[in-house]
């Protein structure tokens, strides 16, 4: 009789890069998402581990204690990431963990990941080329600060903060002119990353209220910072931005709004939740079936989805809106009934709204129009003005609550005090309700937090709160409304450095006739 093999598992050492999420390798990703057990470093941004689906656990230890935890894991059959923060072996301690592995019959691999010197370089700005040395200098009495000096090209340091000064004076006591260029980077490629630029000399001056570690280059390639910078440049970078909208919802809004730099917070203002009764709703759907719609009209994603929903429920797919003509109020609606494989006839050619769609909407035709009906599947709180104005058009309606909009829960205490006492520099609101119940459920945003509206609907309830309304896109979808609240940025920078530059302008000439008079 044969002994079967005990399977044994593996160990994937992956390197999350510096801390931007977006940074990660496909492969690493894949590898976060496959892994059992997930054995983390402190300092990989909660970002990326939030990509696991097993379990998470934070690495605690010498790298023998993190290295033997692992392989009783791995050589009971699990997969195992080991996740380093940067890249694994410009990690000492990975090494020395890896190292351990390799001496035992458990397989391993290695996913590089970006170095916290390099990608910070990079996302502030400077240009450190191919010719450079990269130091850790987190045990700053060991380092070899002789051979640093003497090195050619960039130098890229990866420093507490509180030790700058201790590495800047070293530097110069071994021959490094101290009017060379630095720029010194905390919170690397994150949305909190700060960069200031200054001379070796004036090191220390230069990390001034820099906590944690940092990136430290020193060479003529921190002079170009000026020129270069882009990660902290976007127009609304570091603004903290309120999105109420549940976190289905959010995913497209808050991805464009971290492309220009934001940090989008998400707070759920309404729950979607199924019609009290089904029987409208199946009666629709039997009635799309057996053709009694000329058209059906969507106004919304959730009414997309709840109709989807529908047909899934009853095996149905795409096929059953056959000879029936499909129209949306927007952008937004239309990539939704796309995504079901169908293609929609009628979309607004100018404001995005029941208005627009009416504007557009053709008039029934007893001759054209072997169908007099349209199906309008929407919320239970929806307004009658789509419903009148094609009722106008000479069309017969049936008006189906497809979901319900229910007031979500208040989101936590923090969250409730910076809405109200201007903690976010803006919020954005895509519909009447969301402005309804975020005032519901957290109180009306400070009068200093920008308020952007996707349209006129939208604006208009904003303003019956007695909210300013700051931002309101051409054309009503979340693409156009992220944008328009950027311009408003810029707007407004352009307009305070203006204001500064006066101000100093007029402090220069006061002092000037000051200097006159006497």
């Amino acid at each position: 009789m044969t002994r079967a093999r005990k399977i044994v598992g593996r160990i994937t050492f992956v390197g999350s890069g510096p801390g931007d999420p977006g940074l990660l390798t496909t492969r690493a990703v894949e590898a976060i998402h496959a892994a059992a057990i997930v054995v983390a470093d402190p300092a990989v941004p909660p970002a990326v581990t939030a990509l696991a689906t097993g379990e998470v656990r934070a690495a605690s230890g010498s790298p023998a204690e993190i290295a033997k935890a692992i392989l009783v894991d791995a050589r009971a059959g699990h997969v195992i990431v080991r996740l380093v923060a940067g890249d694994p072996f410009t990690d000492d301690g990975a090494i020395k963990e890896a190292l351990a592995v390799a001496k035992t019959v458990v397989p391993f691999d290695v996913v590089p990941g970006i170095a916290l010197g390099v990608g910070t370089a990079s996302y502030a700005g400077v240009p450190i080329g191919a010719i450079r040395t990269e130091a850790d200098l987190r045990d700053v009495e060991n380092a070899d600060y002789e051979a640093l000096a003497a090195a050619a090209g960039t130098l890229v340091l990866t420093v507490e903060a509180a030790d700058v000064q201790y590495v800047g004076e070293q530097l110069v006591a071994y021959g490094v002119k101290p009017d060379t260029a630095v720029a010194v980077s905390c919170a690397g490629t994150t949305t909190g990353q700060q960069t200031v630029v200054g001379q070796l000399g004036e090191l220390e001056l230069t990390a001034v209220g820099m906590t944690g570690t940092v990136v430290v280059t020193v060479g003529k390639a921190a002079a170009q910072r000026d020129r270069l910078a882009w990660w902290e440049s976007r127009p609304l970078y570091g603004w903290k931005v309120l999105v109420p909208r549940t976190k289905e919802q959010a995913g497209a809004m808050s991805s464009r709004l971290t492309t220009y730099g934001a940090v989008p917070v998400e707070v759920p203002t309404i729950a979607v939740e199924p019609p009290r009764t089904p029987t409208q709703m199946e009666r629709a759907i039997k009635g799309l079936v057996t053709g009694r719609y000329e058209w059906i009209v969507f106004t919304s994603t959730n009414a997309v989805r709840a109709v989807r929903e529908k047909f899934e429920e009853f095996g149905l797919d795409a096929r059953a809106f056959a000879g029936v003509k499909i129209a949306c109020v927007g952008d937004s609606t239309a990539d939704a009934v796309r995504a079901f494989g169908i293609q929609p006839e009628l979309l607004p050619s100018g404001d995005q709204s029941s208005e627009g769609l009416l504007a557009d909407f053709p008039p029934y035709d007893d001759v054209l129009d072997p169908i007099d009906r349209v199906l309008l599947p929407r919320a239970d709180i929806a307004t009658e003005t789509l419903a009148a104005g094609l009722r106008e058009l000479g069309w017969e309606i049936d008006d189906v609550t497809a979901y319900r909009t229910v007031r979500a829960a208040p989101p936590a205490a923090e969250i409730r005090d910076a809405i109200k006492s201007g903690g976010f520099q803006a919020v954005c609101f895509t519909s009447s309700s969301t402005v309804r119940n975020l005032v519901g459920i957290a109180g009306k945003p400070h009068a200093r937090t920008v308020v952007a509206c996707i349209g006129p609907q939208t604006a208009a309830t904003a303003k019956e709160f007695g909210l300013r309304v700051d931002v309101q896109p051409e054309t009503a979808n979340v693409p156009a409304l992220i944008d328009a609240l950027a311009e408003f940025a810029v707007a407004r920078a352009a307009e305070e450095k203006e204001k500064a530059a006066a101000a100093a302008a007029k402090k220069a000439a006061r002092s000037s006739a000051r200097r006159a008079a006497r």
